[in-house]
C-alpha cells in the first residue's frame, strides 16, 4: 500500500447514522421555527461539526439556537442510536482485512467522542477503535471543512499528511482532507459523486475499499 495511515469518518462510512441523525435534526430544527427538510439537513449539516449548525442558522435567521441545543438533540440521537443503527455494510471485513496486513488507521469524526463511542459500541466496531486512534472535532479548534482534525489526527499518529489517505462521504469531509494534503477516496453510497468533487477516487460499496488501498 501506498499510504501510511488510513483516516475514516465516521458518520456514513463507519456506521449507518446519517439518515437517523439527519432526520432528527431537521425534525429538530423545524420543531424550533427553523424548518428543515431531511434532503436540505443533508446537504447543509452531512459532515459538519456542531458549531456549523449553529452557525449557519444564526446567519440565516438572525437567531440563536437554544443554549440545550446540543444536549437535547444528542440524547435525541443516542436514543435513536441504541434503538436503529447498524454498521455501514462490509465495514468489518474491511477493518479484519487491514489489521491482518498490518495497516495503521484510525478515526477522525466531526461528532463527540461520545457520539462516536455510541455508535462504535452499539454497531460492535468498538473493538476496532481503541481510544488513542479515535479522534474528534472535540480535540481541534474548527471542525471539516477545515482541516485542523485531519492533521491533527496524523500528527498524533506520528504520519505526514502526505503519506494519509482519507475515506469520507461529505463535501466538507472531501474539502477537508483535500486542504490538509491528503488523498481522498469518496464512499458514495449515500452522496453522489458529483457532489464529492475533489476526491482522487470514487466507490460505493465498503468491501471494494481494499482493493482500491492495494491491501
Amino acid at each position: 500500500m501506498s499510504y501510511d495511515l488510513v483516516i475514516f469518518d465516521n458518520d456514513g462510512v463507519l456506521v449507518d447514522s446519517e439518515p437517523i441523525s439527519n432526520r432528527l435534526l431537521a425534525g429538530y430544527l423545524t420543531e424550533l421555527g427553523h424548518p428543515t427538510t431531511y434532503e436540505e439537513s443533508l446537504r447543509d449539516y452531512m459532515g459538519s461539526a456542531m458549531h456549523r449548525i449553529h452557525d449557519l442558522v444564526e446567519e440565516r435567521t438572525g437567531e440563536k439556537l437554544p443554549a440545550d441545543f446540543d444536549e437535547t438533540f444528542h440524547a435525541r440521537v443516542f436514543a435513536a442510536f441504541e434503538r436503529d443503527l447498524e454498521p455501514v455494510a462490509g465495514v468489518g471485513d474491511v477493518l479484519e482485512r487491514l489489521t491482518g496486513a498490518g495497516v495503521r488507521y484510525c478515526v477522525a469524526s466531526s461528532g463527540s467522542h461520545e457520539r462516536i463511542r455510541v455508535g462504535h459500541r452499539t454497531t460492535g466496531l468498538a473493538r476496532w477503535f481503541p481510544d488513542e486512534i479515535v479522534f474528534s472535532a472535540d480535540d481541534v479548534g474548527r471542525g471539516k471543512p477545515a482541516p485542523d482534525l485531519f492533521l491533527h489526527a496524523a500528527a498524533r499518529m506520528g504520519v505526514e499528511p502526505g503519506r494519509c489517505v482519507v475515506v469520507e462521504d461529505s463535501p466538507l469531509g472531501v474539502q477537508a482532507a483535500n486542504a490538509a494534503g491528503m488523498d481522498v477516496h469518496a464512499f458514495t453510497a449515500m452522496t453522489p459523486e458529483e457532489r464529492l468533487t475533489g476526491a482522487n477516487g470514487y466507490f460505493a460499496h465498503m468491501v471494494d475499499l481494499p482493493a482500491i488501498l492495494g491491501v
